[in-house]
């Protein structure tokens, strides 16, 4: 079987995933790729895709990439449909053909999948993270786009996505689709990348103490990192808060954060994952609503007690015996962080538990097998 998986771009949390899919059909013998613009992973095999416009379409934005990156939500139609024709070249061009094509997000992609999927007559699947759709829960994409998307959503053979609150919350409201076109797949963790028994040496490279409190993320203010520093100020006697990550807030916060922690910027992969794996706990406070939340299976893999807000999808990773859910407060957060820094015994046992639920629910392996099955089953 030959499949293609189609992304925006490169990506990060949508791109990991569809990475995974492609390295699961891999090991299971079959022929798989991305397809996607902008600059490749290395990781897998991609075919790029040729933009006729200069600049990179995106989800969300660093306002500083202002001029580089337009969030495809807020294309007019025109501009969406060159970069429609765009995906749809690129697919068009695949030799041999695909027998399978995977789309990631509804968006722009979604309808070119659609459309060379009916050209070529063969059955297509949409993976709907919640990125792509909210913003037409806010009024994003033009609506002759958003038409063709959502058309795209009820011709496909099935529809895949990481958690219920994504299906009920966010895709049926305004898609009316029945609930057995739905697969309910999460996103996996590679469970040996992130292991309660690794970090030590990163942790000490990075001059880190032995109990430090992890927050990973783009510094911007959806991803809420203000929120995590004014948290901070409720247990910094406890354990500094190291941050990953970078972005239009970082100066601000560095001065808010003072001696409380420390901002580390965009470190390598293999180092993030150590520093995930050595921290005493991860804390996080997006603004907006999580759909998943990659970060906190890693967290559960890593043996690292995650504490965050609640709402949205993180309950479906989440639950009490393996992290703390707040109010969506920042003093009701560090107060919850300050609880479980005082209290080391029972934080060993969540770390415990936490593994144990990473390797039964979020095993990248596991749940590539369980799309591959699935995908067999269509083609």
């Amino acid at each position: 079987m030959n499949v293609a998986v189609v992304t925006l771009n490169r990506g990060r949390g949508s791109g990991v995933v569809a990475r995974h899919q492609v390295r699961a059909l891999l090991a299971r013998g079959h022929d798989a790729y991305l397809v996607h613009s902008g600059e490749a992973a290395g990781e897998v095999p991609v075919h790029e895709v040729a933009l006729s416009l200069e600049v990179l379409p995106v989800h969300e934005y660093l306002p500083s990439e202002h001029d580089r990156q337009q969030p495809v939500s807020a294309m007019d139609a025109e501009m969406a449909s060159w970069y429609i024709g765009d995906f749809e070249t690129a697919l068009r061009s695949l030799d041999p053909a695909p027998d399978l094509i995977i789309g990631h997000h509804a968006n722009i992609t979604a309808v070119a999948t659609m459309r060379v999927a009916a050209h070529l007559s063969i059955p297509y699947l949409l993976f709907v993270h919640g990125t792509g759709i909210e913003p037409r829960h806010h009024g994003g994409y033009a609506d002759e786009t958003w038409d063709q998307i959502a058309e795209a959503m009820r011709e496909a053979n099935g529809i895949i996505v990481t958690t219920e609150y994504v299906r009920d919350e966010l895709v049926r409201p305004i898609v009316d689709l029945p609930i057995d076109r739905f697969q309910i797949i999460p996103g996996g963790v590679d469970l040996d990348a992130y292991h309660p028994d690794t970090g030590d040496r990163e942790r000490l490279r990075y001059h880190l103490p032995e109990t430090y409190v992890i927050s990973p993320g783009a510094l911007t203010e959806p991803k809420g990192p203000q929120n995590v520093v004014e948290a901070s100020k409720e247990y910094a006697e406890l354990a500094p808060t190291v941050f990953l990550g970078d972005g239009d807030l970082r100066g601000e916060l560095e001065n808010e954060l003072g001696d409380r922690g420390r901002f580390l910027g965009y470190v390598p992969e293999r180092d993030k994952e150590a520093l995930i794996s050595a921290a005493t706990l991860l804390v996080a406070a997006p603004e907006k609503l999580e759909h998943f939340g990659m970060v906190y299976a890693e967290a559960l893999a890593a043996g690292t007690v995650p504490v965050a807000y609640e709402g949205g999808g993180v309950g479906a990773i989440v639950n009490p015996e393996v992290g703390v859910l707040t109010e969506r407060r920042p003093r009701a957060l560090g107060a919850a962080v300050r609880t479980l820094l005082e209290q080391p015994d029972r934080r060993e046992i969540m770390a415990g538990a936490a593994r144990l639920r990473a390797e039964s629910s979020f095993d990248e392996r596991a749940l590539g097998d369980q799309l591959v099955d699935w995908i067999e089953t269509i083609v």
